[in-house]
């Protein structure tokens, strides 16, 4: 007499494990350079909104009949901008434009520094 017995073989088991072995391989190195792009990503958002800041204030100083320089502009943001805790951010000025570099998105060090500038306007 032959007993209707409910469950998975051990083949069966195995092959789900194995099934799910390999789409772990592929999912979690996609998924780590997903999370390098979004980081880079951010930083760019963050760079921009600091050239943001330095045309506003280059444009309220030329309302106010002030001539503002680059020097100037980098006073107006202080050395490491305020984005919040998000961003670490630093910034320099030369007598032609401003260097910005954020090196920390969400407390984890960037692979590399993202960089942008900010050119006076000529």
């Amino acid at each position: 007499m032959l007993r209707n017995e409910k469950g998975f073989t051990l083949i069966e088991i195995i092959a789900v494990l194995v099934i799910l072995g390999i789409l772990a391989a592929v999912a979690i190195p996609k998924y780590m350079s997903l999370m390098d792009t979004s980081r880079t990503n951010a930083a760019q958002s963050a760079i921009a909104e600091v050239k943001a800041r330095c045309s506003s204030y280059y444009a309220n100083q030329l309302l106010n009949q002030l001539s503002p320089n680059a020097a100037n502009v980098l006073t107006s943001l202080g050395a490491a901008p305020n984005l919040g805790n998000d961003f670490t951010v630093a910034a320099t000025a030369s007598s032609s434009d401003v260097l910005i570099t954020v090196s920390v998105v969400k407390g984890t060090t960037l692979t590399a520094n993202v960089v942008g500038t900010w050119y006076y306007p000529t």
